[in-house]
């Protein structure tokens, strides 16, 4: 499959940082288990809303599904979570009842040269055209609020779809039903086409790999981001307060270290995985040498292990763990979520988070110590 050298799944790195999108294509994309389960969720859908829409037959959708679920990675609360997603969609169609399109490709190169994406489902109706991303990852909430991915999106459908049908606004919605459900964004055509002028110069320059480099929180997913000087030295800024005392530090520096924390702790782990790739491949960092780590012993026959055992004169209550229930995660695996709720419901809480600190938008309400303790001393009354 053909990648745009500017792609809107990563627009909001190359529009904060042009240069980026360039460098990025001298690393390898080593795209790894969560991505494949991506791409299987992604499979799965498409089968069941194009069976819904009438375009593969019940047998045709049979042998789809029958492939997937064959997949490694494939698991009943997959299933699961594609048919909140599916039921969604369907939902918006009957509403909408316009047309309805899946896994659509979407050209914005008028904006963003030799720019593509594909629109997971497409919806037009009277007055309003519908974007709907589909995204089954779990370790960072993704907003459809100023969600540049979903505005370039948007740009690629009015320009396929602006002069046949009569819509004046689109709206953008993402679907994360690991993290956060669903969010939407609202904006008329006129917007988003002044969106799409207002970025045309910042598309030019990162195509050409030319501009500056610009560090923050958009170099998460970034290939380039272990070799980055512009990152480390963002990084590294705060090494300046290394030999301050933290109670002397301004309120304003605390929120700088605070801000910048958690992308230090990745870029560090970035860095060590580097470097341990390239000295496996021969390279030599001055001062560093590779060595075994530690290791774990393991039976690699255990139906023998248990034969010597009993045959030394061992029970069995001896030889074996006693049974310890899975955990939550597994379970919600095995059974499904919906029936997990079912049935354990009556036997399952969730206590109180620990408080920690978050930036200002985070979607969580705040934490109120007060109300906490006195929902900790309804619990204990019961």
């Amino acid at each position: 499959m053909a990648h745009a050298v500017l792609s809107a799944s990563g627009s909001k790195r190359w529009l904060s940082c042009p240069p980026s999108a360039r460098l990025e294509r001298k690393f390898p994309d080593k795209a790894g288990e969560a991505a494949q389960e991506g791409t299987l969720v992604h499979s799965l859908a498409e089968a069941r809303i194009r069976h819904w829409l009438g375009e593969i037959s019940e047998n045709g959708l049979a042998l789809r599904i029958d492939s997937i679920r064959h997949d490694a990675l494939y698991s009943p609360e997959m299933g699961e979570y594609v048919s909140e997603y599916v039921d969604l969609c369907i939902e918006k169609i009957n509403e909408a009842q316009g047309i309805a399109l899946v896994e659509e490709r979407l050209d914005f190169s008028r904006w963003v040269k030799n720019g593509f994406g594909t629109g997971d489902m497409v919806i037009i109706g009277d007055g309003v055209l519908e974007i709907v991303d589909l995204k089954y990852g779990k370790g960072v909430p993704v907003s459809a609020e100023s969600n540049t991915q979903m505005q370039l999106y948007a740009l690629g459908a009015i320009e396929q779809y602006g002069y046949i049908y009569d819509f004046n606004h689109v709206r953008m919605s993402i679907f994360q039903p690991r993290n956060g459900g669903l969010s939407t964004q609202l904006m008329s055509v006129a917007e988003l086409l002044a969106w799409g002028e207002s970025i045309k110069p910042i598309a030019e320059l990162a195509y050409e790999g030319k501009g500056e480099f610009k560090a923050g929180d958009h170099c998460r997913f970034c290939r380039a981001a272990a070799q980055c000087k512009a990152l480390s030295e963002y990084n590294m800024e705060i090494a300046k307060l290394e030999f301050r005392d933290v109670d002397l530090l301004t309120d304003d520096e605390v929120s700088s270290v605070l801000e910048r924390v958690d992308g230090l702790v990745r870029y560090a782990e970035k860095i060590k995985t580097f470097a341990l790739e390239e000295a496996l491949k021969g390279q030599r960092w001055p001062g560093f040498k590779v060595v075994e780590g530690r290791s774990n012993r393991k039976i690699t026959d255990e139906a023998k292990a248990v034969k010597l055992l009993r045959k030394a004169g061992y029970a069995d209550d001896v030889i074996y763990k006693p049974l310890e229930i899975q955990t939550i995660t597994d379970l919600e695996k095995t059974i499904t979520k919906k029936k997990f709720g079912e049935i354990l419901g009556s036997v399952v809480e969730k206590p109180p988070g620990k408080p920690t600190l978050v930036p200002e938008d985070d979607k969580r309400p705040e934490y109120d110590p007060v109300q906490s303790e006195f929902e900790v001393m309804e619990e204990e009354d019961q």
